[in-house]
């Protein structure tokens, strides 16, 4: 069986900047798995997996465009604490939050915290950065049909809910 359209793809992963730095690692723990042909995964990402078979293995490199985007310099602003969810004690610099907002919770990074306001970064932390995925497909399976009405893989290394 090959990645194809409407089946469900367990992969392990390594993904690393462009200095070699290791970000992110799966292989020898639960493998990642996502309903192909859903957008569940970065457009080249997974464009570069189809026709794969289990075993495969294949090294994706992405441009900041077609991972978290460039980074915007104009993405930070002085927020309330008091907007801050699960109210965090103890603010320190380069501390992931999440705010609330009119479009529900974002996530944001602490730029300098303060005791009334802090000043948030709305970039990803990969943002601008140029990334390699090494990739190998673990399993390649039908997928369910509720798999298929909500787009995307259910159980071990997909969503868990409904």
């Amino acid at each position: 069986m090959q990645v194809e359209q409407d089946l469900v793809v367990s992969f392990y992963y390594s993904l690393h900047d462009s200095d070699g730095n290791e970000l992110e690692n799966n292989f020898g723990s639960t493998p990642m798995s996502y309903l192909h042909g859903h957008g569940n995964l970065f457009k080249k990402l997974e464009n570069e997996l189809t026709g794969l078979e289990v075993g495969a293995q294949r090294l994706v490199e992405l441009s900041p465009s077609e991972a978290y985007g460039e980074r915007r310099e104009n993405a930070t602003k002085k927020v309330p604490v008091k907007h801050l969810l699960g109210k965090p004690k103890k603010l320190k610099a380069g501390q992931f939050v999440k705010v609330n907002s009119e479009k529900g919770a974002i996530d944001a990074s602490v730029i300098k915290p303060g005791k009334f306001m802090v000043e948030l970064d709305f970039n990803h932390p990969l943002a601008g950065k140029n990334l390699s995925f090494n990739v190998e497909i673990a399993e390649i399976r039908q997928a369910e049909a509720d798999e298929l009405a909500h787009g995307h893989a259910h159980g071990p290394g997909g969503h868990q809910h409904h």
